[in-house]
């Protein structure tokens, strides 16, 4: 009974250990392709959508990092509440280098991030959208708001090329407003290998309805 009792603890702590984040390091950072940094996020957010992130131990990360980070990818997103990049990709501190901003628009800043990230050694950057998004909703119904204005100008073009418009929807009230895009967004198929930097050479195959409620 003792015997079995051990046993079945050890078989926890295994458990319990493969579920665990490892921090990374200069080492793993070197060693991993961009194609196996696609996999890692696509792999977390498995884990997020069923409700099965891994363990993280944020003091221990936390000491582990202070002297410096190796993130594995960058992510550009939108800044809206319910996407937080870290969290969705089952992530944790010093995985990740996250640039945000409402409609994941680049300018010269974010741009300069990105740069910096290639630098620091990550070998994917992604470029993250979601549905429901207020800057192209707000880019589609042509919204003026101080410096919003100038950043949804940004958007509009992505909007005209795909023939963005509000169609009506069957109920009367505003909010259940249908906006469509006459064309799918456009993906992309995994690349080749290039001579092109190695970020570069992992595309993602996601895709999405160019479609939101």
């Amino acid at each position: 009974m003792r015997h079995r009792a051990a046993l079945l603890s050890l078989l926890l702590c295994a458990v319990a250990s493969a579920a665990t984040a490892q921090v990374m390091t200069a080492d793993s950072q070197g060693k991993m392709t961009p194609v196996q940094a696609l996999d890692q996020l696509r792999d977390g957010n498995a884990r997020f959508l069923a409700n099965k992130p891994r363990t993280h131990d944020w003091p221990k990360t936390v000491a582990a990092t202070s002297s410096g980070q190796f993130p594995f990818a960058a992510v550009l997103s939108c800044m809206d509440s319910r996407v937080p990049p870290e969290i969705v990709f089952d992530q944790g501190i010093g995985d990740l280098f996250s640039v945000r901003v409402a409609g994941n628009v680049v300018d010269e800043d974010d741009l300069g991030s990105l740069e910096y990230a290639a630098k620091s050694g990550v070998k994917l950057i992604v470029v993250l959208g979601h549905t429901r998004c207020g800057a192209v909703h707000g880019a589609i119904d042509n919204v003026e708001l101080g410096n919003l204005t100038a950043l949804l100008g940004k958007i509009k073009p992505s909007v005209v090329a795909a023939h963005c418009s509000d169609t009506p929807a069957r109920s009367a009230s505003p909010r259940s407003r249908r906006r469509t895009c006459a064309s799918p967004c456009a993906t992309s198929a995994p690349a080749a290998p290039t001579s092109r930097p190695p970020w570069t050479q992992a595309r993602s195959s996601w895709s999405a309805p160019c479609t939101t409620w």
